[in-house]
């Protein structure tokens, strides 16, 4: 499997460095709006000396890190897998020895998150001698403590994404239903804003969801907010969703290949 998983790296990677023009406006995407809030927030802040109890500084170094998070723990598969149900290009990789979602498609997303990290490293660092953010309170051990935490997250986003896409078996609306799904992240990840001025029911809502593991926590885990406790129920509603959405995508999955059908197949 390993050798597989390799060969499938060398292949996609070498199929990314073909679509850098794509590479680059899917990266100038998912910076625009980390640093339109950074900027109105920050800004906000500055105007009144705090917001909630943040102040500029705090939102910047904030939206900084989510920058970081956000490239991590992301995935594109609705945009590499959701047209091979529709157009039939899936039977081709049905009939292989390998799952097309959990090997090709895994990798493929692997080596587009490496190339925009790649893309997102200079960037970052113009940005931040533009902004000017307080990294002070950042220790080597919270890094390495939210490391993990994002590859898991990840890992959730990814399989959720994958169940969500599989819904191409059923229907051809999929990117409709993925831009509600990407919405219910925007809310409750503390992308549009720190979870911590959202209003308690938000707050607690998303507690209970998978999106604040996405960004939230692991922002959380960098900047060093986290007590003992909150550290460890992070990571235990990590493994519980973890577990949910294998669970989930083996049940899509496996019903929508009952039900499909395409030339060929």
């Amino acid at each position: 499997m390993l050798l597989i998983f390799k060969r499938l790296w060398q292949v996609n990677w070498a199929e990314q460095w073909q679509y850098r023009a794509n590479l680059l406006m899917y990266l100038f995407y998912w910076l625009v709006s980390p640093i339109i809030y950074l900027a109105v927030w920050s800004s906000i802040a500055t105007a009144n000396g705090n917001v909630g109890g943040l102040t500029a500084n705090d939102f910047t170094t904030y939206y900084m890190t989510l920058l970081i998070c956000d490239q991590v723990t992301s995935n594109i598969v609705v945009h590499t897998f959701g047209s091979k149900v529709q157009d039939g290009t899936l039977s081709g990789e049905l009939i292989k020895p390998i799952h097309p979602m959990l090997t090709n498609g895994l990798a493929s997303n692997v080596a587009f998150k490496a190339l925009t990290m790649m893309g997102l490293a200079p960037i970052w660092v113009i940005l931040f001698f533009l902004f000017r953010p307080d990294f002070s309170q950042v220790t080597a051990f919270n890094v390495l403590l939210a490391i993990p935490a994002m590859l898991l997250a990840f890992l959730i986003g990814y399989l959720l994404s994958a169940a969500l896409t599989s819904l191409a078996f059923w229907t051809t609306h999929i990117y409709s239903i993925h831009e509600f799904y990407f919405a219910l992240i925007l809310l409750f990840s503390g992308q549009f804003v720190p979870l911590s001025l959202m209003p308690p029911v938000i707050q607690t809502v998303a507690q209970y969801l998978p999106f604040q593991l996405m960004m939230y926590y692991p922002i959380q885990l960098i900047l060093g907010k986290l007590s003992t406790a909150q550290i460890l129920q992070g990571y235990l509603m990590t493994g519980v969703w973890l577990a949910i959405s294998m669970v989930l995508f083996n049940w899509v999955w496996r019903a929508g290949l009952k039900r499909y059908s395409a030339v060929g197949a």
